[in-house]
């Protein structure tokens, strides 16, 4: 019973930023659990490789080139997936980008471009895909589930990427009410908010002895793999998390619980 709750046999996933990384790592989790995947991102070659690993697990995928800072983008990427597979169950918001324009210059030298652009991909973007999602869920009236990916950055103060910080606390906050406004159309809004994980495994020695080093200050001393996200995924697109909306799901090694990881100084105390 709680195995057949986790499957997705049937449904239709939307997931953004699904070219690359935890992304695809999570579109290929929920194709694995049985779900039709539209892959999308700005870059076509990443997500049409990403919608061909899908077609092998026997599941059916399209890729489509979205810039989700752009809401009418967002809007044709629904209507794509409903024209493709007649609904859509299931929308991942995974789009975003960490190194930000402007993260590192003094605050006072922040544009208002560098500002928009961080706010956008991260945020904005969550609302574009929601919005137009949300309406085709309850024009199906079959419900529906919402998944947006935040970030631990978003839960404590960041020197170095403020707007990034800024942006990804919205999306927690939009996601809590996202499940209210949604409710009475049963459709459920959850947020999947990710610690330090690596994108991809390390290139060289000098990749994988920072990560090393970066580990020590996690409690599980080690960093998260891409892949751990998808099983959280899937419980989310699933029935088996049918009582839980509005929620943050913190996957982080227990950095925010127990670890120090400094962001942008250094500690002032031995380790």
């Amino acid at each position: 019973m709680v195995l057949e709750r986790l499957g997705l046999d049937g449904k239709v996933a939307v997931v953004t930023g699904a070219g690359r990384g935890l992304g695809q790592q999570m579109a290929l989790a929920l194709a694995e659990a049985g779900a039709d995947v539209v892959c999308a991102s700005r870059t076509s070659t990443q997500i049409e490789a990403t919608a061909e690993e899908i077609k092998k697990t026997g599941r059916k995928a399209i890729a489509v080139p979205t810039d989700v800072r752009d809401s009418a983008k967002c809007n044709d990427l629904i209507e794509a997936t409903v024209r493709e597979f007649g609904r859509i169950d299931v929308m991942l918001s995974n789009a975003g980008i960490g190194d930000a324009r402007g993260q590192r210059s003094e605050f006072w030298d922040v544009t208002d471009e560098d500002w928009r652009d961080t706010v956008d991909v991260n945020l904005s973007s969550a609302f574009y895909c929601a919005r137009a999602a949300s309406k085709a869920m309850v024009d199906a009236g079959k419900g529906g589930v919402i998944i947006n990916v935040a970030s631990g950055t978003g839960l404590r103060g960041n020197p170095t990427g403020f707007a990034y910080g800024a942006a990804k606390a919205g999306v927690i906050a939009f996601t809590k009410s996202l499940a209210v406004m949604l409710k009475q159309y049963n459709i459920r809004s959850n947020c999947i908010v990710p610690g330090f994980v690596a994108q991809r495994p390390a290139d060289n020695e000098e990749v994988a002895a920072f990560m090393g080093a970066r580990a020590r200050y996690f409690p599980v001393q080690r960093i998260g793999e891409a892949w751990e996200l998808g099983p959280l995924a899937v419980y989310l697109a699933s029935d088996a998390s049918s009582y839980v909306t509005g929620q943050s799901f913190i996957i982080d090694g227990g950095g925010l619980a127990g670890g120090l990881a400094p962001i942008g100084f250094a500690p002032e105390v031995g380790i």
